[in-house]
Parts: structure tokens; C-alpha cells; sequence
């Protein structure tokens, strides 16, 4: 009796499997979440009381990835000390995969402007990212094709992340890309970039881009403009990489009378500061991985980022960035060690206002930065 009741439950269990077998089966919702820890340390030549340097927490964030049949969701989320921001989205849309070269993005999506994603190797970035000319998102709607050859972008910004809803609120410095602050507001903003990429063993990439929006002010209720273009190439063979860009943008505020339009406010991890109204920027970033097998370490990037920004003003003094050092990756850790040396850069030297007039220090400052991250 024991095993005919065995045997009526496996004959039942195969008639089910042979009544489902024909019928397709259910496309389920896909999520994968991943991240990283980090932590930093910083040592700068310009610190008196900075005795022996900095070692401390930097960032827990979350990257969330999605898709159910043609439908796609992407988020950034950081969280940072007060201080730097405390926490911040740094990118986060949903959109539609029309086809596999093909979709639209909508919500604060990566703004379509320089070398795709950073045009720098190192964990500092280049001079670009602190004028907002780099990993920068904006909330808009993009659309993106990525053909076998060409690349394309073009994009429409309703106005940059935004934290208050207060038409009469300065935009809030918790952003982690640079956007215009101040008595100023970014507004209606339009995106447009080409790429064209061709080679097998020597990969090659070229591109411009394109940029125009207005600048609202709270104080004259009226609309300024600002714009900006860019030329840029990459060059990969093997493990050497070559990145250079040229830039130019230019920001036109409809200040009120007596307030100065050679400078405007930009802000992000918490910390406003002036930057010049007009300026061309070059970048150089150089760069080649050595793989190894040394324990868990698998590769060593060495890599040299250059950066300048030269200002339309000549009273101005034109800002400068170098950055040399490597990336090292040990199974889920990655080391970012820096020496940052910079010439009127707020972030590098003790002068904040440095990449407006630049009055302050004229020497060149120092910074060696260690980053330590986990990423799953």
C-alpha cells in the first residue's frame, strides 16, 4: 500500500510536467544589485595642521539594474558624509529598449557631453568634471543608438537634479555632479553627441558634442543662456589608451545690475564655489594596464591625466590639473593611488574661488590620495 501511494504520486507528478511541457514559459521581471565600499585617504602639502594626512570613510553605493521584456530601469544611489553631500542619487531612469541598438532614457540620466562614460583614468577625475563638462546627469528624457560604426545621443533636459521643488529655492549642493547654483538655475537644456568608431586591433573612437540651454535667475526672473561644444578622441591598442577632448562653453546669467557675469556659482558634494563664466578646457589622459598574476592581484593600470583651463578673461588666471598614479585590482578590491598636483584648482591648493579669478595661491599644490573600494 506504502509504495502504490509512492507510485500514484510520481505518475501524477509526470502527467502535470506533460500537460505544462507544451505551454512557453513566463518572461519573469530580472534585478541584479551591486555596489561598492570605500574608503580614502588624502595627504595635501597646503594643510598646516593636516598632521600625517586623512584616513577615513568615503562612500557606500548601490547600483541597481532592471528589465522586464523591453522595459529597463538604472539607478546610482551614494551615500556620502554630511559634509560631501550626505546622500545623493547620482543617476537614476527607467526606459525602452526598442531594439538592440536603440533607447529611450527617462529621469536623471547621464548628460550626453565629452568622452563616454569619463574622459579620465584616475579616481579624481579631470579639470572637465569640476566645471560640469563630465559625468554629469540632468533630469530630461535621451534617446541612444549604438551602431556597429556610429554612435548617437540627443537629449532633453527639463532643468538638473532636483531636491527642494521650490521655484524659489537655490539648487541644493547635494548633487554629486557639478550644475550652476547660486542665483542661478539651469533650465531647457538641449543634448546632442556623435561618435564614429572603426578598428580591430587599434580601436579607434571620435566624437563632438553639443550643448545649449538657459539660465534662469531668481532674482531678475529672467533667462539667461549658456552653451557648450567639444571634439574628442580614444585610441585603445592592447593595454595603452590615449583620451583627449577640446572644449569650449560659455555662460551668459541675466544677473541683477552690479552683480559680475565674468563668474557664476556651481556647486556639488555640498561645497559651492565660483568658476569662470567662459573658459576653453584640454584634456590628456594617457593610460596602460599590465596584467599579472600575483596572488589575487590580476592587473596594475598606470596612467597620467592632464588638465587646463584656460579663461576667456584674462584676468583671469588660467587652472591646471595633473594627475599621475595607478589603479590596482585584487579580486572585488580596487586601489586608486593618486598624486594630484594643481595650479589655481579649488580642490587642489587653499584658494576655493581658484577656478574663477584665481587671486589666491600661484603655486602648484599637491594631494596624494589612496582610495580603497570593495565593489560587488
Amino acid at each position: 500500500m506504502k509504495y502504490k501511494k509512492i507510485f500514484l504520486f510520481a505518475l501524477s507528478l509526470l502527467t502535470m510536467q506533460g500537460i505544462f511541457a507544451g505551454q512557453p514559459t513566463k518572461e519573469l521581471p530580472q534585478f541584479t544589485l551591486g555596489g561598492a565600499l570605500r574608503f580614502n585617504y588624502n595627504y595635501s602639502d597646503w594643510k598646516e595642521d593636516h598632521t600625517g594626512g586623512a584616513f577615513g570613510y568615503d562612500v557606500l553605493l548601490l547600483h541597481l539594474h532592471g528589465s522586464y521584456k523591453k522595459f529597463l530601469f538604472d539607478a546610482d544611489y551614494r551615500f556620502y558624509v554630511k559634509d560631501f553631500g550626505g546622500p545623493m542619487l547620482k543617476y537614476g531612469w527607467f526606459g525602452y529598449q526598442f531594439n538592440e541598438k536603440s533607447q529611450l532614457q527617462l529621469g536623471l540620466t547621464r548628460v550626453p557631453f565629452g568622452i563616454q562614460p569619463v574622459g579620465s583614468n584616475n579616481f579624481l577625475f579631470n579639470i572637465n568634471y569640476y566645471v560640469g563638462l563630465e559625468d554629469d546627469s540632468d533630469m530630461g528624457i535621451k534617446y541612444v543608438y549604438e551602431g556597429n560604426h556610429w554612435d548617437f545621443a540627443a537629449a532633453f533636459f527639463k532643468n538638473a537634479d532636483e531636491m527642494l521643488f521650490d521655484p524659489k529655492a537655490e539648487t541644493s549642493g547635494d548633487r554629486y555632479g557639478y550644475d550652476v547654483g547660486g542665483r542661478n538655475k539651469e533650465i531647457n537644456q538641449f543634448n546632442g553627441q556623435l561618435f564614429y568608431k572603426w578598428g580591430d586591433n587599434v580601436r579607434q573612437k571620435i566624437g563632438a558634442s553639443a550643448e545649449f540651454g538657459q539660465l534662469y535667475n531668481l532674482d531678475t526672473k529672467g533667462k539667461g543662456t549658456h552653451f557648450a561644444f567639444a571634439v574628442h578622441h580614444e585610441l585603445f591598442w592592447k593595454g595603452f589608451s590615449v583620451k583627449t577632448q577640446i572644449s569650449t562653453y560659455a555662460m551668459y546669467p541675466k544677473n541683477k545690475a552690479g552683480e559680475s557675469r565674468d563668474t557664476i556659482m556651481m556647486t556639488a558634494y555640498g561645497a559651492p564655489y565660483a568658476v569662470a563664466a567662459k573658459a576653453n578646457t584640454y584634456t590628456l589622459g594617457v593610460a596602460y594596464t599590465i596584467p599579472l598574476n600575483w596572488g589575487p592581484v590580476k592587473s596594475i593600470q598606470f596612467y597620467n591625466d592632464f588638465g587646463w583651463l584656460q579663461k576667456w578673461d584674462k584676468k583671469q588666471k588660467d587652472s591646471f590639473e595633473n594627475v599621475a598614479g595607478c589603479m590596482i585590482a585584487a579580486g572585488p578590491i580596487y586601489t586608486y593611488i593618486d598624486y594630484a598636483m594643481g595650479k589655481h584648482h579649488a580642490w587642489l591648493g587653499p584658494d576655493w574661488g581658484a577656478f574663477a579669478y584665481g587671486n589666491g595661491s600661484n603655486s602648484w599644490h599637491a594631494r596624494l590620495n589612496i582610495n580603497f573600494g570593495y565593489y560587488f
